[in-house]
């Protein structure tokens, strides 16, 4: 079974999240009953985001071009950075069509238990946009945790220097609640109701 290229695969597929073997057994089978239209058009399309896709070299959004399409837009308000874990969360926040700022990706949270710390973020290439860009306004949209509080208490004290003014997401975010996977109103009503830290 190790060769199997049929289980191989459904091992990669039970790797993504929200697809247990179960659910990678369905899809397989599923694209193995029309693999014209179902797995070789798949195999393309991931074979050609896998070439394309890259960081975005400003805010580390992922987009075929670099700075991606949100940095290079100029009706976008580029004095104005929204600061988030991930690039699910920026994907959430543009889905609310909530900010019409550009974003900052930190790629993960501070966190003493996962072994996260200052230099495994993106923190230094922010501080570097405030100097050289024109930042009216940071809003911190970190996830209500633990984590989350550490980072967003972190990223106060280390921007404070810069006398940027500094907010962060208020109502509608529970606590321990993720921005990836709450509802477009939900992440809207906590975007409007921003407060200073």
């Amino acid at each position: 079974m190790q060769n199997d290229p049929v289980e191989h695969l459904i091992t990669l597929l039970s790797r993504l999240p929200g697809l247990g073997r179960r659910s990678a057994r369905r899809a397989v089978l599923k694209m193995l009953m029309d693999p014209a239209d179902r797995m070789l058009p798949l195999a393309e399309a991931l074979n050609a985001a896998a070439a394309a896709v890259r960081p975005c070299t400003t805010c580390g959004n992922l987009d075929t071009q670099t700075p991606c399409h949100i940095c290079a837009d100029p009706h976008r308000d580029h004095s104005l950075v929204c600061v988030v874990e991930g690039v699910a969360d920026l994907w959430a926040l543009e889905r609310a069509h909530t900010h019409r700022g550009t974003y900052h990706v930190l790629g993960g949270l501070l966190s003493a238990l996962g072994g996260t710390g200052p230099d495994d973020l993106s923190i230094t290439p922010l501080l570097r946009r405030i100097e050289t860009d024109r930042i009216e306004e940071i809003i911190l949209a970190l996830p209500a945790t633990v984590d989350g509080a550490t980072t967003s208490h972190y990223l106060t004290d280390r921007l404070k220097p810069t006398n940027t003014p500094i907010t962060r997401l208020a109502q509608g975010v529970p606590i321990g609640g993720a921005l990836a996977v709450l509802d477009d109103g939900t992440l809207a009503a906590a975007f409007k109701a921003r407060r200073p830290l």
